[in-house]
């Protein structure tokens, strides 16, 4: 059984205002990094979301963990459709780019030439921890108004071309892609194409939830992401943080739920990589910590 749990960042403010999880020693990136390490195998890459991530601090955070521990990366903003500020590109991509006009740009907006080399940098940025043995996958999370249909597919078989040699892992978050007449298609789809599937735990009942479809498409991993089940918060408007759209903490009741679908999933791909993205205060290191117990796995 190869299961890894973490969680979706080691550096949210939630996390470190909360005082109940880095002992006090714990004030910088690094010693925060490294306390992480030993308490979970894996954790999730959230920033490169908002920036593309940098060589240089990949190469730090491979430094800073034991050999066998596993960073998920998640994808640039860019790549998955969402809506980036031109100040969230390189400077020298904005002047390439040129005066823009709107608040936000889309990757349709993008010249080619500056989208490869964008994706040039994002692959190079991951190099330090293919290279450490610490990438695990780079996580695709697509927006809510990406819905099922050729552009979407033509769309995820780009990413997987451009990102040749990584392991992928896509997440829905529009329930077109899940529902029952399109489930099977598009599971066969990420299955020729070698991506893992996403399996989410979310409140259900809103067009920007997808079931949790326990289903591996991919031989090497598989990826459960547990945003919590908080329906009130979940399209929740004018939040400060995340935290307060994933403010929820998992019962031990739950947890022992989710425990036998993931132990069936470990037994169909390589890995399976459980990320709790709970992240109000504690509660996602806390319910990770709870899981691997019930799990029978150490830190």
């Amino acid at each position: 059984m190869s299961i890894l749990i973490g969680t979706a960042s080691w550096t949210d403010p939630s996390l470190i205002e909360s005082k109940r999880f880095y002992p006090p020693e714990a004030k910088t990136p690094e010693q925060r990094l490294r306390f992480y390490a030993t308490r979970f195998p894996l954790v999730e890459v959230d920033s490169s979301y908002y920036a593309l991530p940098s060589q240089k601090n990949a190469l730090h955070w491979a430094e800073r963990t034991p050999p066998g521990f596993v960073f998920d990366v998640k994808s640039f903003r860019l790549f998955t459709g969402h809506q980036t500020p031109p100040q969230a590109l390189p400077a020298d991509i904005r002047a390439a780019l040129g005066p823009v006009s709107k608040r936000n740009v889309y990757y349709r907006d993008v010249p080619e030439e500056l989208r490869l080399e964008l994706w040039s940098r994002f692959r190079g940025a991951l190099r330090p921890l293919r290279e450490a043995g610490r990438l695990g996958a780079v996580l695709f999370q697509f927006p809510p108004w990406f819905v099922h249909g050729r552009e979407g597919f033509e769309h995820i078989a780009l990413c997987a071309d451009l990102l040749a040699g990584h392991r992928l892992a896509v997440e829905f978050r529009h329930r077109s892609w899940l529902n029952p007449e399109q489930v099977a298609g598009t599971l066969d789809f990420l299955r020729t194409h070698g991506l893992g599937h996403v399996v989410v735990d979310e409140p259900q009942g809103f067009s920007n939830s997808v079931p949790a479809v326990w289903e591996a498409t991919s031989p090497e991993v598989a990826v459960v992401r547990l945003h919590g089940r908080n329906a009130a918060t979940w399209n929740i408007k004018g939040a400060d943080s995340s935290a307060e759209r994933f403010n929820y903490l998992y019962s031990i009741e739950e947890l022992a739920d989710l425990a036998e679908p993931i132990r069936a999933l470990s037994d169909a791909t390589a890995q399976v990589h459980v990320v709790f993205n709970n992240n109000m205060s504690h509660y996602a290191q806390r319910n990770a910590a709870e899981l691997m117990g019930l799990l029978g796995l150490a830190a």
